[in-house]
């Protein structure tokens, strides 16, 4: 059975990835929640082996034991066959997880042309700015009012900034270097989940109603001095969510130089993180290299893929993002497999949604009343929060529902940005909340 889950674990994201190409409806879906989906009905419909309470305990909040240490509990029957099998495949989920968000971070950064974006709307940053602002002081808002109702809010303030900086690839980036997917994948799931239901109610608001009620307090959209007609928009918003030809000969070879650059990064981003790791914990060299810090190591990933893209021969490899993506779709099949619904559905995890839903709405908030006095206009702003807490993909989406296309040039400028940004601005958040905790 390890063997049929790790090939469904690899190859299901390719058949979401391809109806998403086939159904206009599941492409407005979208992969990422169809991963969720799937991968919590595997995980809570009986497939996988129930576990006993004692081995529940031994786990101490960890997704599996050591193979040696397991194997050496059953001998003494201190764990049952069934918490041995269950450990078997915790450890292949473990160890996907581990590798899927360091080769996904430099992969989704190789193709992005910062130069050309930040020549084409040098005027929208001060509304990434406001939009940056406006999260950083509702979600540290929040963490002072919620502070002694949800355990680690420090670790889901920075997830949270992840998310309204460039959506699951930045939060996932954020859970692995605060150390969420060692310690408690559950609530990964649950940030996610409250997110993805509550931004999906504020999505629909804005596109809607949202240009009329913020109009009222912002003024109208101005064409800009580098509009639609300047630049091949259509080409780069169909791009980003354009999979097809990537097992053309020539596509493959590229995504194996790709593939091979980002193994590169990881083993310089341990390396790096091994290092720190010696130095804080005072381990012998190869055990930190095996239990790296996990906040340098995203962050030296981060700042190495960015700085590769800049090289013309990497920055043009064909579907570099897409390969990322996959990985990113991976990952969340995997870790939603893993949650148990029955735990997670409680009544201690009102107050993180009701934390996520402040953060929502009150960022948006915020950000409307920075905008008056810096006379941003409504659709940039509204463009702005599209961005960066859904992604670029949705920039199209929002600015038809606008009718301007003159904003998916700022929109999409900021979105890339928000990738670029969102692992450190959420990194550094988690770990200063953290020293706010009591």
């Amino acid at each position: 059975m390890i063997i049929i889950l790790v090939l469904f674990y690899i190859l299901f994201p390719i058949l979401l990835i391809y109806w998403t190409q086939k159904s206009t409806f599941i492409n407005k879906v979208g992969a990422v929640v169809l991963a969720y989906g799937f991968g919590l009905l595997i995980g809570n419909i009986g497939i996988f082996p129930a576990t006993s309470d004692v081995y529940h305990g031994l786990l101490e909040g960890k997704a599996a034991l050591p193979s040696a240490k397991a194997e050496d509990l059953f001998s003494q029957g201190i764990i049952t066959s069934s918490d041995l099998y269950s450990n078997q495949i915790s450890s292949i989920q473990d160890m996907l997880l581990s590798f899927t968000i360091p080769l996904a971070i430099p992969l989704l950064l190789f193709s992005l042309d910062l130069r050309r974006w930040l020549r084409l709307a040098k005027k929208t940053f001060i509304s990434l700015i406001l939009a940056l602002v406006s999260v950083v002081v509702v979600v540290y808002g929040g963490f002072f009012i919620f502070r002694d109702s949800i355990e680690h809010i420090d670790m889901v303030g920075g997830m949270i900034i992840g998310i309204y900086s460039g959506g699951t690839p930045n939060v996932a980036s954020i859970a692995a270097g605060l150390g969420v997917l060692e310690n408690n994948q559950e609530l990964f799931i649950m940030t996610n989940t409250y997110d993805m239901v509550i931004g999906a109610t504020c999505l629909l608001l804005l596109i809607t109603v949202g240009q009329r009620i913020i109009g009222l307090v912002l003024p109208p959209f101005r064409i800009p001095e580098v509009t639609a007609e300047d630049v091949d928009v259509n080409a780069v918003t169909t791009d980003i969510d354009d999979y097809s030809g990537m097992f053309r000969r020539a596509t493959i070879l590229d995504l194996f130089k790709a593939l091979g650059i980002a193994i590169g990064i990881f083993i310089i981003g341990a390396i790096m993180g091994g290092l720190a790791q010696m130095v804080l914990s005072g381990q012998t060299f190869m055990q930190a290299l095996f239990n790296p810090h996990m906040a340098v190591l995203i962050l030296v990933i981060t700042s190495l893929g960015l700085a590769v893209s800049l090289i013309p021969k990497i920055n043009k490899l064909t579907k570099t993002f897409q390969f990322g993506m996959y990985l990113i779709i991976l990952f969340c099949l995997v870790m939603a497999s893993m949650a148990n619904l029955r735990d997670m559905f409680q009544i201690d995890y009102l107050n993180l949604f009701l934390y996520i839903f402040m953060v929502v709405y009150g960022s948006l908030v915020v950000h409307v009343l920075l905008s008056i006095p810096f006379k941003v206009d409504t659709d940039t702003m509204i463009i702005s929060s599209t961005a960066l807490v859904y992604s670029p993909p949705f920039v199209p989406v929002v600015a038809s529902a606008l009718k301007n296309k003159d904003v998916i040039i700022s929109g999409l400028t900021i979105g890339i940005l928000g990738y670029v940004l969102g692992n450190f601005l959420g990194i550094g958040t988690g770990k200063l909340l953290a020293s706010f905790m009591p």
